[in-house]
């Protein structure tokens, strides 16, 4: 199994805690563990070469001040 694919298990987990929390504290904290664990899976799939790297916007605009 690849890390990203534990790192989704790891957010599906999170999710099912959130939906048993209880309180919207706890709910709101295992929300954001979910999110990091996805964030971290998408991460790792760019280091492992299977996303292709997004586009940056405005990168190479010169800002006037």
């Amino acid at each position: 199994m690849k890390q990203s694919d534990l790192f989704r298990d790891n957010a599906e987990n999170c999710l099912h805690l959130a939906e048993r929390a209880g309180g919207d504290p706890a709910f709101r904290r295992y929300s954001r563990m979910a999110e990091s664990w996805r964030a971290l899976a998408f991460e790792q799939d760019w280091l492992d070469g299977e996303v292709p790297p997004m586009p940056v916007g405005n990168a190479g605009a010169r800002f006037e001040m």
